[in-house]
């Protein structure tokens, strides 16, 4: 499944970049940035269902065990979880990359379109299982709370997103291309 994404949000891409007015020079940055970014970006989304099982010492989740006490909080009562991940390309770095050095504003509004587009990415996905039937509690990343980073070894083992989207990790467990997100969900039982 890779979802239709929605159009930009200009006040999400100046809410990353750390605020100011949609006006004036910054518009017509924001504007050249998306321009330039829309041949980018390919978005690209991969994921499983799993039962979960809860134990003495934390969460089976059914391709690796966690005691992190804030994802058994936000998995009460789910049996079942989708754990995805999603990117938008490596096109987004390149355009990091080419900017970052150049000029500060235009890396910056780079950055932050990444961040929306990825978002926007991972909302579109929810939707789609949403309009299947599935009932969502809130995605929790690796990163989160005290799920430790280290997990998205285990979720790169089940999802093998290397293969099904060309999405690596490095041995530090960072993510490459970077505008990209992992995350697991309970499913709400009907």
């Amino acid at each position: 499944m890779n979802p239709s994404l929605c159009p930009v949000s200009r006040s999400e891409i100046i809410r990353y970049a750390g605020g100011g007015k949609d006006e004036g020079e910054l518009k017509k940055a924001i504007d050249g940035c998306i321009l330039e970014a829309a041949w980018q970006i390919a978005p690209k989304v991969c994921y499983g269902f799993y039962d979960i099982s809860r134990g003495a010492e934390g969460l089976d989740l059914g391709f690796c065990f966690t005691d992190s006490r804030d994802l058994q909080k936000n998995l009460n009562g789910c049996h079942r979880i989708v754990v995805f991940a999603a990117t938008i390309g490596i096109g987004m770095d390149r355009l990091m990359l080419k900017y970052g050095g150049v000029s500060s504003l235009k890396g910056l509004l780079i950055q932050a379109l990444g961040a929306e587009r990825v978002e926007a990415l991972c909302d579109a996905f929810c939707e789609e299982l949403k309009k299947e039937g599935y009932s969502l509690r809130p995605r929790f990343s690796p990163g989160y709370g005290d799920l430790p980073l280290d997990i998205q070894k285990k979720i790169f083992l089940a999802l093998e997103p290397e293969k099904n989207i060309g999405l690596t990790l490095t041995s530090s467990a960072i993510m490459s291309p970077t505008k990209s997100v992992t995350a697991i969900m309970g499913i709400e039982e009907a």
